[in-house]
């Protein structure tokens, strides 16, 4: 009789850092798009290594800048809901390898690997927490606090991962339109925590963990209340 053949155990970092028929892994160059507001939502992507921004065009033409995504995390899974277009640009910030995931693998995977989904749904549920953040401090806070977010956000200062203060250059417009203020504001509140010794420009920016108490403290002379 012939031997049932043995299936190897679903492995979900192979299946996010190997391409595979419905899978191809792809190099970016800095400032290249990965995909294009308007062009159709057919894939989920995985970061291996890099950096991304997402960024939105108004109707007006107006360009805002409303996440940053790095190594380890998902992006453009809108296409799982049904999204037929992109809603946003992204475009790496960095040189970055990536994962691209077709949406009938991507649901196929999810339906019959339960540790693959049970990870996924981790990640959507973090992403989802991160946004209601987002929209508080957005709502409530002054836009030198929501820089300083920003900043120790990008630097995995305070979350369970490892801390990494040296971060991509990242320019000053694209802080401004992260935290809805000008190119102008940010270069002065950059400065100020530069001379109280939070953050440090050594060709990349480094950030300590000591500018948490930018946003954790409450103090009118030492940070001003800006909106």
């Amino acid at each position: 009789m012939a031997k049932a053949k043995k299936t190897r155990p679903f492995n979900a970092d192979v299946f996010l850092h190997t391409g595979d028929g419905n899978r191809t892994v792809e190099k970016y160059r800095k400032n290249q798009k990965v995909f294009s507001q308007g062009e159709p939502a057919d894939s989920v992507f995985f970061i291996q290594d890099g950096e991304v921004k997402v960024s939105v065009v108004s109707e007006q033409g107006e360009d805002a800048v409303v996440a940053l995504h790095s190594k380890g995390e998902f992006f453009g899974e809108g296409c799982l809901t049904g999204q037929p277009l992109r809603l946003a640009t992204v475009t790496a910030m960095t040189e970055c390898v990536i994962t691209r995931v077709e949406k009938a693998a991507m649901v196929r995977t999810l339906r019959d690997e339960p540790k693959f989904s049970e990870l996924f749904m981790s990640y959507l549920l973090a992403r989802n927490a991160r946004v209601e953040e987002d929209l508080v401090d957005q709502l409530f806070n002054s836009s030198e606090k929501r820089l300083a977010r920003v900043l120790l956000l990008m630097a995995n200062i305070g979350k369970p991962a490892k801390p990494e203060p040296l971060l991509a250059k990242i320019s000053q417009e694209t802080l401004a339109d992260m935290i809805g203020t000008t190119r102008a504001r940010v270069s002065t509140f950059m400065n100020k925590f530069r001379k109280l010794g939070f953050i440090e420009y050594n060709g990349n920016l480094e950030v300590h963990s000591s500018l948490l108490n930018v946003v954790l403290h409450d103090n009118p002379r030492l940070w001003g209340q800006e909106e």
